[in-house]
């Protein structure tokens, strides 16, 4: 049966919740959703209030485009956060092993699938395997130094 869990405190900005989906391929999958998801849906609330406070009109035109694209861009990202975190939790059980690799496949197998797609030509789809990749073990790298 899902769950889920909420906590925070004052001391500590941290916030983290959790669903248990009763699987671990789909909870690393939900919560990678859900947590990317919301930072580009406040990225893009961020961005549309500065739009908004610059233009100096305030409408139910603006409110309900702002809107839209928040919902857009956080279920975007959500998306792509969650197909890379399932991948990179299917290689680490399929190779038995936790390591930089499975970001590095996991990443690559997700910038091709997202580039595919979106209807993207073979180049393109070769290309996005490659930086997907690669973003994903600089990223994986980058956490070892902390």
């Amino acid at each position: 049966m899902p769950r889920s869990r909420f906590s925070g405190s004052l001391i500590s900005p941290k916030v983290d919740f959790a669903i248990d989906m009763g699987n671990p391929f789909l909870n690393h999958t939900v919560d990678a959703f859900l947590k990317i998801g919301t930072v580009a849906a406040t990225k893009t609330v961020a961005e549309e209030t500065y739009e908004i406070v610059k233009r100096g009109s305030v409408s139910s035109h603006n409110f309900e485009k702002s809107l839209k694209k928040m919902c857009k861009e956080g279920a975007y990202w959500g998306t792509v956060a969650g197909v890379y975190a399932g991948m990179e939790y299917g290689t680490q059980r399929i190779r038995g092993t936790r390591d930089w690799k499975n970001a590095m496949i996991g990443g690559a197998l997700t910038g091709a699938l997202i580039s595919a797609a979106s209807n993207n030509n073979r180049d393109k789809i070769v290309m996005d395997a490659i930086t997907g990749g690669a973003v994903a073990t600089a990223a994986e790298f980058l956490n070892y130094l902390t």
